[in-house]
Parts: structure tokens; sequence; C-alpha cells
């Protein structure tokens, strides 16, 4: 079974929640959906929540502070598991694409990341407002 792992990181913006996501790279992916920032784990890496921390950094450019992890989904048509770990963005996180893998790298207004993110992962989207509701 093939698994990734990544980060959900947010802060709060004029408009309230916002989520850090990538866009990958490549004219082929023009009108493909964001992500959170992810990746498959390292052969030396067996913990997922280091692979997410590694994977946002390599993407994004930000070093992700403590993390709770938000459970994983399977992808409808490869079957992969991606896991997802989120919490608060650093102080002053200016994310910018920092792999050949994306192209962009941004914070965006939860009600337009639930528009551009790809729709198998939007179930992160409900877990981090449930448990931000829960604080």
């Amino acid at each position: 079974m093939k698994q990734s792992a990544g980060t959900l990181l947010y802060r709060t913006g004029p408009a309230g929640p916002e989520v850090l996501l990538v866009h990958p790279s490549g004219n082929y992916n023009r009108h493909k959906p964001w992500s959170i920032p992810k990746g498959e784990p390292d052969e030396d890496e067996t913990d997922l929540e280091t692979t997410a921390r590694r994977e946002t950094r390599e993407e994004a450019g930000v070093e992700a502070g403590k993390l709770v992890a938000l459970g994983h989904i399977v992808y409808s048509k490869s079957k992969k598991h991606v896991h997802c770990f989120a919490g608060p963005a650093p102080d002053g996180a200016a994310p910018s694409p920092a792999s050949w893998e994306v192209d962009r790298a941004e914070f965006v207004p939860l009600d337009e990341a639930r528009q551009r993110i790809h729709p198998e992962q939007a179930p992160f989207l409900d877990r981090l407002l449930e448990l931000l509701r829960a604080g």
C-alpha cells in the first residue's frame, strides 16, 4: 500500500482561518487541484509525522511546529493512503515554492481552500474545523 503524509498548517487571516496549500508544477498540472504539502516517506523514515514535516519544508519552505494527527483518506483510484497532521503556522511564515514539484505555495482562506483543494482531501478541512471548534 502506498502512503504519503503532509500537513495542514493554519493561521487566522482577515476573513478567518487560512490554510497552507501547494499547487503542482508543470504545464500539464495547470488546471489540477491544489493539495496539502505532502509526499511519500523516505526509506529511512518510519514516522509519518517526520515525513509530513520534511515535505512541508521541502515544498513550501515552512517549518511546522506542534502537530496533531487528522487521520487519513484513501484516494479512490490509486488507493494511496494520505495522512495529514495539522498545526498552527509559525508566526511570520512566508511560504514559497521550495521544490521543483510545486509552482505555488500560499495561505488560502478556508472557503477558497474548499474550491481549490483536491476533492478527496477536503475531509481534512472539515477535520481541522472540528479541531479548532473543540479548542
